[in-house]
């Protein structure tokens, strides 16, 4: 540790980690989640899944557009993360198309997407960023290959979860490291951790909506 950096406890990384534990262990903890990975619901549901996305990383992919010629949120915007086309050609494969003539943001996707559409500084931007990208690469590891076995998809359906030339592991090693090289002020670091609380109660109010429709 060089005497610039700071104590592994005060790195933004783990503090992070540690002070939004229970979010994160409240999202993956989806029944929806849970009962798609199963087979236990018919395939429109996971098809319901695939449109909620395809509007929340709309909107997120024009924040990082808006946003990439930021000195911080800049480096975040990495094109080998992009889920919009993958989710386009999922939803032309699953149902039809005419999708977008079919698909239908609900109410807990249209918070979500309005808050999306008001973020306009790195600790915002990063904050969802993190939130979705990093939770859909980690989990997507276990939540794609269940899917395509449940509901017999082989490439056609899932290229959601496929994340071409990112290694995870060493995604999620370079990815803290680029938190911890951030230099914001501690009224920023908090402004960022709030909003990933915030990223992480929507995501949650997306997957309840979610499970109340196809309960």
């Amino acid at each position: 540790m060089s005497v610039a950096d700071p104590p592994e406890t005060e790195r933004l990384s783990v503090r992070l980690r540690t002070g939004t534990r229970a979010e994160h262990d409240a999202a993956q903890g989806s029944g929806f989640l849970d009962r798609l990975a199963a087979g236990r619901l018919p395939r429109d549901a996971y098809a319901d899944l695939a449109a909620q996305h395809w509007f929340i990383y709309v909107a997120l992919e024009r924040a990082g557009d808006a946003l990439s010629a930021d000195p911080v949120a800049g480096d975040f915007v990495l094109p080998e993360l992009r889920r919009v086309s993958a989710l386009e050609a999922d939803l032309a494969f699953l149902a039809g198309h005419r999708w977008r003539d079919r698909v239908v943001a609900r109410r807990a996707t249209v918070e979500y997407v309005e808050r999306l559409q008001a973020v306009t500084t790195a600790e915002q931007f990063i904050a969802h960023h993190y939130t979705r990208y990093l939770g859909d690469l980690s989990g997507g590891q276990y939540l794609g290959p269940a899917i395509a076995r449940s509901y017999g998809l082989s490439g056609d359906g899932h290229r959601f979860f496929v994340f071409d030339g990112v290694r995870p592991p060493a995604f999620r090693i370079r990815y803290r490291e680029m938190l911890d090289a951030i230099r914001w002020s501690p009224a920023e670091e908090e402004t960022f951790l709030a909003e990933v609380s915030e990223a992480y109660r929507l995501n949650i109010a997306v997957l309840d909506d979610l499970k109340e429709r196809w309960a």
